[in-house]
């Protein structure tokens, strides 16, 4: 077991912040996931169907991309049958931001 050897004892190690962080990073960590979020960045919403039109890869490739975002919760999606109705979390994209900042400003 690895000894904790910061002043303050309490702190779990990685924080909680820590850990959220690197979350919404290996979210962040393929280009396609990265032209996803730019994509649904610039309209209110997107449907399933309409991203596949747009990028050049399998359905289930981008059905995998899409859960990814989802599970790290900076998209939500909402389904509308029989398609998914995917926009931007603005509350975990807003939390994202901030803790990146943070981890930048080290």
């Amino acid at each position: 077991m690895t000894k904790n050897t910061n002043k303050n004892a309490f702190n779990p190690i990685p924080s909680p912040q820590q850990n959220q962080t690197a979350r919404y990073a290996k979210a962040l960590s393929h280009p396609i996931r990265l032209y996803i979020l730019s994509l649904l960045s610039s309209q209110s919403c997107c449907y399933s169907g309409d991203l596949s039109q747009d990028l050049p890869i399998a359905k289930s490739t981008l059905s995998q991309h899409l859960k990814e975002l989802k599970e790290s919760g900076l998209i939500q999606g909402e389904t509308e049958a029989p398609r998914i109705k995917y926009c931007i979390n603005k509350k975990n994209w807003e939390e994202a931001k901030n803790l990146f900042k943070d981890f930048w400003s080290l």
